[in-house]
């Protein structure tokens, strides 16, 4: 209820009182960010156990109050840029609040919070919404429910990745080494420059001298070459070792992490940032931070020798400086901008490539090949224009920079050459200080480049952080009981559950299940029967009541020892791209030959198998795609009598199988499922005739349980669900369908 129940101003909690009894209790209170479907303003809802309140802010007359036994409906509509919620009155015009289309889901919630109210029903509002903007700064999120990355703390994020580089040490103390000399290093040639100068070239001819000094130029390159080979291999090994560390991390993290984190998200925007996130972090740790220390030692060193030559030149060559710092700061917070936002587009992007490439087959089916081309330059020029943007601002920048840097090197030489007429100043001297000024603006250059690739690395580790940081499943738990060898008793007591906890798939389930009886799971579409066997997963835990396995509630039991015994057959099975022998062994991995060859069997598979050319050593392609639907459906049936679970669950387990096929594994499941706790779903209610008992469901509760022969005889639910399936299949008969008609009594 947290969500709805806002903070009423002074002025509005004012007008609150002077309309409100003090007997009627407030529900839930809610802002809209629109006075009318054209002006911005705020407007209150005040839902009280008996009235509906419409407060304006101030400055905006009148509030209208509208009882709820008046009420005929309440719905949402949906306008152009925004929304309204409509009041309908059994008597009377309807009242309008109108919001922006940020509020569209919470004002969805409301106008079913106020259907509750009307018709008597228990105010049933989600404890939680989906979050669009941050509640520090206002500005909306990158992805629902996400991380703010404008309020993410750059120091945090720095110390963050450095965090990653700290476990090597080693590393670290020789990269660090190997640099401060090289900077060191570094300084030498205009020092000896100045000396051929002033002591070869100016005064007289010095071949000895000048021979010297060039094998020490010659030798400081060598060192300088040897140097930069050696903190390039090392800060590379330890670049890549950090990067194969955040990877590691971030797929751990993304395999376990609760199915309601993928719920929320795109697969192709989560693979966005294994990949090109987590290559602008690899960039940055292998070229940035090396980058940040060999120049801020550079720096350091040549403003020291320049303060030591001539510090009213050194004046002179800092005076562009404050300018170029003022312009990194001010250009910083707006390419932050762009790449947030290039992050953020290259996500969609890799997410409709992802899509789409999955989908082909639906595609073509339809013939959408332009639509979805459409759709791809539309994401595709999205891209492009913040990439421009990004690099046309970068750009301007840039140039801007390298002319104020020019200054510098006109006021040396106009200062330094009247010092040199005055004798105040040797030729070169002078020399070698214009050679380290360039070297000084150097660094401060690449400064902007660096700026550059920073931010871009940042915004990608602030995404990738923000997957870290999901509250993963407790598979580590300390407290969690182990529990290696279950029986396969199963009892809901009085579980109440919802994806949104405000709406309740199932309510007040209450089911016992001994071990190796067989359950037949019922109903229409969408009453929860997917949901039933989620929360016996553990795919989601239950909102309120408990879920026992053996006596103890699943959310005590050791994660993996609960979902090792549980063996699942899908609808749609899921095969990786891998060998068949490899798919039916997944569930169990050290599983011998002959024991795949029996399980097999066992699910009518040996057969085609062995048809094939390369037999249990064929590939099955991409999602099974090399396989018919029947061929994948008996692999993970044979995946599941390898696997030897004690509860096993059978989601339309012979959905995809013709009819010769689907009696052969009706045999093979009736091996299967004894001794084994079973729950089953069927679109077909004559495969569930075995069962030893049917659970229906209805209005997300348990309407009816009992044997097929029992329901039927009770002209129930299930019998109008028989009678209505048994229509639909003679209709399909007559009409040339594939189905035959079934008796189903």
């Amino acid at each position: 209820m947290k969500p709805f129940m806002e903070a009423l101003p002074p002025e509005v909690n004012t007008k609150l009182k002077r309309v409100k009894p003090p007997e009627e209790q407030v529900l839930f209170q809610v802002a809209t960010d629109l006075i009318n479907d054209q002006l911005f303003g705020e407007r209150w809802l005040v839902v009280t156990d008996r009235h509906l309140l419409f407060i304006p802010t101030e400055g905006v007359d009148g509030t209208v109050e509208v009882s709820l036994a008046a009420v005929q409906e309440a719905r949402t509509e949906e306008l152009v840029g925004g929304g309204r919620l409509a009041v309908e009155r059994k008597v009377g015009e309807p009242v309008y609040l109108h919001y922006s289309s940020s509020l569209a889901p919470k004002f969805a919630e409301v106008a079913e919070g106020i259907q509750q109210l009307s018709k008597g029903e228990t105010l049933e509002l989600p404890t939680e919404m989906e979050r669009t903007r941050c509640e520090k700064c206002g500005r909306l999120l990158a992805e629902k429910d996400g991380k703010c990355i404008n309020c993410a703390k750059k120091r945090d994020t720095f110390w963050r990745i450095i965090s990653y580089v700290r476990p090597y040490r080693l590393q670290l103390i020789l990269v660090f080494g190997i640099t401060t000399v090289a900077a060191l290093i570094d300084l030498l040639p205009p020092l000896i420059t100045e000396r051929i100068i002033d002591d070869v070239l100016t005064p007289k001819a010095n071949l000895g001298l000048l021979a010297w000094l060039a094998l020490a130029l010659l030798g400081i390159r060598l060192l300088m070459w040897l140097s930069q080979v050696g903190r390039t291999a090392i800060s590379s090994w330890l670049g890549f070792r950090a990067a194969e560390d955040i990877r590691t991390e971030l797929y751990r993290v993304l395999q376990f992490t609760p199915l309601r984190f993928y719920d929320k998200r795109k697969v192709g925007n989560l693979i966005s940032r294994m990949t090109n996130d987590a290559e602008l972090l690899e960039e940055y740790l292998i070229y940035d931070l090396p980058f940040i220390l060999s120049n801020v030692l550079l720096l350091l060193g040549i403003l020291t020798l320049l303060l030591y030559k001539s510090w009213m030149l050194t004046i002179y060559v800092l005076l562009p400086v404050p300018l170029i710092v003022l312009g990194g700061a001010l250009i910083w917070n707006r390419m932050e901008r762009y790449w947030r936002r290039w992050s953020v587009k290259w996500g969609r992007f890799s997410a409709h490539l992802n899509e789409s490439i999955t989908g082909i087959r639906l595609v073509k089916a339809f013939a959408q090949e332009k639509r979805e081309g459409i759709r791809f330059n539309q994401r595709n020029d999205e891209l492009r224009q913040v990439s421009v943007s990004a690099d046309r601002a970068w750009f301007v920048f840039f140039t801007v920079m390298n002319f104020l840097m020019s200054f510098g090197v006109f006021f040396v030489w106009y200062f330094g050459g009247r010092q040199i007429l005055g004798g105040e100043l040797t030729l070169g001297e002078l020399t070698a200080f214009i050679i380290y000024l360039w070297m000084l603006y150097r660094p401060l250059k690449w400064l902007g480049d660096f700026y550059n690739f920073m931010i871009r690395a940042y915004a990608g580790a602030e995404r990738i952080f923000e997957v870290m940081d999901t509250p993963v499943e407790p598979f580590n738990s300390p407290d969690a009981k182990p529990m290696p060898q279950i029986e396969g008793r199963v009892s809901f007591k009085d579980v109440t559950f919802g994806y949104d906890p405000g709406k309740p798939v199932l309510k007040g389930i209450n089911l016992e299940v001994a071990p190796g009886e067989m359950i037949g799971l019922v109903g229409k579409s969408g009453v929860g029967k997917s949901t039933f066997i989620n929360l016996i997963c553990r795919f989601y835990d239950v909102n309120r009541g408990s879920l026992d396995i053996d006596g103890e509630d699943i959310r005590d039991i050791r994660l993996e020892d609960s979902r090792s015994q549980i063996g699942m057959v899908h609808q749609e099975p899921t095969l990786f791209n891998v060998t068949i022998a490899e798919n039916i062994r997944y569930g169990k991995p050290g599983a011998t030959f002959d024991e795949v060859i029996c399980a097999a069997i066992a699910a009518e598979a040996h057969e085609f198998i062995v048809s094939k050319p390369d037999g249990y050593d064929t590939k099955v392609g991409e999602r099974g795609g090399k396989l018919s639907g029947g061929e994948k459906q008996r692999i993970a049936i044979a995946r599941a009598v390898l696997h030897d679970p004690k509860i096993l669950i059978l989601d339309e387990a012979t959905s995809s199988l013709d009819t010769p096929t689907e009696k052969k594994i009706q045999t093979a499941i009736a091996r299967l499922v004894k001794g084994r706790t079973t729950f089953a779903i069927a679109h077909r209610l004559s495969t569930l005739r075995n069962a030893n008992r049917l659970v229906v469901l209805d209005d997300s509760k348990i309407a009816e349980v009992g044997t097929h022969a029992e329901l039927m005889t009770r002209k129930g639910i299930f019998y109008n669900l028989v009678h209505t399936q048994q229509a639909t299949t003679a209709v399909m008969a007559v009409g040339g369908g594939k189905e035959d008609s079934e008796e189903e009594e």
